[in-house]
C-alpha cells in the first residue's frame, strides 16, 4: 500500500498502531470483522514514509487485499498484490534488511527474496515445534471464525489499546477492560500418534478444550497446542477421547 493516505487508512482498518512505526520497523496486526473475528493476520512493515508492505500467509493474501480495497473509498492510496519468497532466519543477529518475526519464542527475522549466507537449514517439523512451544496461533489451525483474538493471545502482540477506532475495536476493548477470555492456548504433551485436528480434551468427564496443532518431538513424544478452558488448572492431566493422557506444559 502506497500513497499519502496509506498510513491513516491502515490505522483505521488494522488493530495495531501502524502510524507509530518508524521507517524500517514492523508490527503484527489483525484485520477483524465488526464482531472481532479474525479476517487475516499480517505483519506490517513500513518500507517508506508513505509505503507499507503487509506480509500474510499465502492463503490469506487475496482476502486481505479484497477487504482493504473494498473499504478504501476516497483514501489516496494504491493497494497492489506482491509475491515474495520469505526466508526465516532464527538467531540473535539481525540480517541486513531483516524484518523482525515474533512467532517462534526466540529472536527471528524474515528476509524477502534473499538467502541467509552461512545459515544452517532446519526442517519444517523443528520450526513447527518452535511455533507450538511459543503458543503462536496459525490461521486454519488455532484461528478461525470461532476464535476471539484474546483467546489466541493475540491481544498481547497485535492489538493497541490506545489508538483510534478500527473494525472490531468495541468487543475487543470490552473483553479486555471488563472481562476475560473463557479459554486460552496451552502447550500440551502426549504419547503415541499425533491426534486429529479438533480432538476433544476432557477433565473430570467434561469436555474442556480441543487440540489444534501437534508435532513429533525428537524424543518421539507429541507436543501439541490447544484451547483449554480458563477454569481448568494448568497442573492437571487432560484426557483424549481415545483414553490417552495429556499433560500441560
Amino acid at each position: 500500500m502506497a500513497g499519502p493516505d496509506a498510513a491513516s487508512y491502515l490505522q483505521r482498518m488494522l488493530s495495531n498502531d501502524v502510524e507509530a512505526l518508524d521507517l524500517g520497523e514492523a508490527c503484527d496486526a489483525l484485520l477483524l470483522t465488526a464482531k472481532a473475528r479474525v479476517v487475516a493476520t499480517t505483519t506490517v512493515w513500513r518500507r517508506g514514509d508513505d509505503e507499507f508492505l503487509l506480509l500474510t500467509e499465502p492463503e490469506l493474501g487475496e482476502r486481505l487485499l479484497g477487504e482493504l480495497r473494498r473499504f478504501r473509498f476516497a483514501a489516496k492510496a494504491t493497494i497492489e498484490p506482491e509475491q515474495h519468497v520469505s526466508t526465516l532466519v532464527v538467531g540473535p543477529e539481525t540480517p541486513v534488511g531483516g524484518i523482525s518475526n515474533s512467532d517462534y519464542g526466540t529472536p527471528a527475522f524474515e528476509l524477502l527474496d534473499a538467502e541467509a549466507d552461512g545459515a544452517e537449514e532446519i526442517d519444517a517439523a523443528a520450526l513447527e515445534l518452535l511455533r507450538i512451544r511459543a503458543r503462536t496461533p496459525r490461521f486454519g489451525r488455532e484461528l478461525d471464525d470461532r476464535v476471539l483474538p484474546a483467546e489466541a493471545g493475540l491481544d498481547e502482540r497485535a492489538i493497541s489499546f490506545t489508538k483510534g477506532c478500527y473494525p472490531g475495536q468495541e468487543p475487543v476493548a470490552r473483553l479486555h477492560y471488563r472481562g476475560h477470555a473463557n479459554r486460552g492456548l496451552r502447550v500440551l504433551g502426549l504419547e503415541g500418534e499425533q491426534p486429529p485436528y479438533d480432538a476433544e480434551l476432557s477433565h473430570d468427564g467434561a469436555v474442556v478444550g480441543r487440540i489444534t496443532s501437534s508435532v513429533a518431538a525428537s524424543d518421539g513424544t507429541i507436543v501439541a497446542l490447544g484451547y483449554v478452558r480458563r477454569e481448568v488448572p494448568a497442573d492437571v492431566e487432560l484426557v483424549l477421547a481415545d483414553g490417552r493422557r495429556v499433560t500441560q506444559a
